[in-house]
């Protein structure tokens, strides 16, 4: 492991080469329901690429030809589009993928040891996909830090200067012999973080990831947050996001000031054909280059919380990227992604 001092986790906000993403095919857990969740896949590739470059992992080159097919030619022409090919289990990007540390002049793909969110899921493939990246020459300037310690980028949010959100009870769930001090020492160490703020409360209803941070809660700049809430006394969530809004009000920035919030509106009950209660939230939106993509339900909720988050982040465009299909597997928009900052990509590759 580098002993460098001046690695760096960027926040989402900041300058990418492209998302990367894994299309999902018969052999992963969309089989029930493939056609809808390809044509989400598809809606989110057009719109990565009206931004930036998308990054597609497939598992051979038929696949690759018919995602090719499937999007158009027009964009072959404009270079927005990138293949590599690897095997994995599923597309949960966000948890598989690596998290990347930057300096000055060098990158660090962080591989922490991904179990199918505490061996719910098979998921041997999917530990080994950041090292076969690395291996397919798709980075440059990069190396692989392993590390032999259970945790998804789902469960971590950044602020850029050192400010790591993540929730206890995902944390506690993945390593229960560990306290809170010691697991905010580890994500420090590892993260290369100066603090940690652990969120005690908040869990969705048919999240199987034990509360990840990224359905709940997200920083939109230094000094701001923004996070999903629920104003609904009927329903199941409103205590517990009650709480967590309550908990998120008392939290300061580093420089001791409280974070300016930003309350995205609840969507209503969505559940399964089978009755299941799905984890639809709105926190679970992809920061891009110039645009912020948002999960949307076909819910009346969809235009407020594209209005939140245009007051959240100024300047930048929101998107609504239709994500129904998503959550029948208890994910969504920026589950399936993982950003890639500035200069990591291998253009030459």
């Amino acid at each position: 492991m580098t002993t460098a001092t001046d690695w760096r986790w960027p926040a989402e906000w900041e300058p990418q080469d492209a998302v990367l993403l894994a299309w999902p095919h018969a052999e992963t857990d969309w089989a029930a329901n493939l056609a809808d969740v390809q044509a989400n896949y598809l809606d989110l590739l057009r719109a990565i690429c009206r931004f930036q470059t998308a990054v597609v992992i497939v598992p051979d080159a038929g696949t690759e030809s018919e995602v090719r097919a499937r999007l158009g030619a027009g964009f072959e022409s404009a270079k927005t589009l990138r293949f590599a090919h690897a095997a994995y289990d599923d597309t949960w990007l966000r948890d598989s993928g690596p998290v990347t540390l930057v300096t000055d002049n060098a990158f660090l793909l962080s591989d922490f040891r991904f179990t199918g969110w505490g061996g719910k899921y098979e998921a041997s493939r999917d530990d080994l996909l950041v090292s076969a990246l690395h291996s397919a020459n798709l980075f440059r300037r990069a190396s692989v830090g392993s590390w032999d310690f259970a945790l998804e980028g789902g469960a971590i949010d950044g602020d850029g200067a050192g400010t790591v959100l993540t929730t206890w009870h995902c944390l506690h769930e993945r390593h229960p012999a560990l306290d809170r001090e010691a697991l905010s020492a580890r994500l420090s160490e590892m993260l290369h973080a100066s603090r940690v703020l652990m969120l005690e409360h908040g869990e969705l209803q048919g999240d199987d990831t034990d509360a990840h941070i990224d359905t709940l809660a997200r920083f939109a700049a230094v000094d701001a947050i923004v996070f999903q809430s629920c104003d609904d006394p009927d329903d199941s969530h409103y205590a517990a996001l009650g709480a967590m809004a309550n908990e998120i009000a008392g939290l300061r920035t580093a420089k001791g000031h409280p974070y300016r919030l930003f309350a995205l509106p609840w969507p209503q009950p969505i559940h399964a054909a089978d009755g299941r209660r799905l984890a639809a939230s709105y926190a679970n939106f992809l920061i891009i280059n110039g645009a912020v993509l948002m999960p949307a339900y076909g819910d009346a909720a969809d235009s407020g919380a594209v209005a939140v988050l245009a007051q959240a982040f100024p300047g930048r465009e929101i998107v609504a990227v239709p994500c129904r299909a998503l959550i029948e597997q208890n994910g969504s928009l920026h589950c399936i992604t993982m950003q890639l900052p500035r200069g990591v990509l291998n253009v030459e590759s």
